[in-house]
């Protein structure tokens, strides 16, 4: 799963190890950004205790650049991304556009997805773009006061 984002060489995702989990937390967000999401040492500890999260590390080449975890739980049919991060150095050169492509892709290759939710902050004006930009509909607001947003999946050519 890899794609060519502008200005950077190939970005892919790529499972979070214990050989990349210290890169992983050691990503920073710009200091505006860091109220918009969860810190990625505590994502990572989440994810153990939840059997259905799929943390990714995104990779530019051989550099780790970012941070995304979703679940897709075999019993449903929709997947959450409930965390999506670029580091503040590799921001701003297509890597968070390419990366939520290639999520995406993944997600649809499980075969049993038909939609993809994502929630963020409704002043993180960036990741409404972006999310915009990849056809995410914003549903409206959930109950801590996160923007909803909604991805029906084209079918999957079988």
């Amino acid at each position: 799963m890899t794609d060519r984002a502008p200005g950077t060489v190939d970005i892919r995702i790529v499972p979070v190890t214990k050989a990349n989990r210290a890169l992983v937390t050691a990503l920073r967000l710009a200091p505006e950004q860091v109220d918009f999401v969860a810190g990625n040492a505590d994502s990572l500890r989440e994810a153990r205790s939840d059997r259905d999260a799929r943390p990714r590390a995104v990779m530019a080449g051989d550099q780790l650049v970012g941070f995304l975890m979703y679940e897709a739980p075999r019993d449903d049919d929709e997947a959450r991304i409930y965390r999506f991060m670029v580091d503040r150095a590799w921001q701003g050169r297509g890597c968070g556009k390419a990366a939520l492509r290639a999520v995406l892709e993944e997600i649809q290759g499980l075969g049993h997805v038909r939609h993809v939710s994502i929630c963020y902050e409704s002043e993180n004006e960036a990741a409404r773009r972006l999310y915009r930009s990849a056809g995410f509909v914003e549903e409206g607001l959930d109950e801590d006061g996160e923007m909803i947003a909604d991805l029906v999946l084209a079918p999957a050519d079988r």
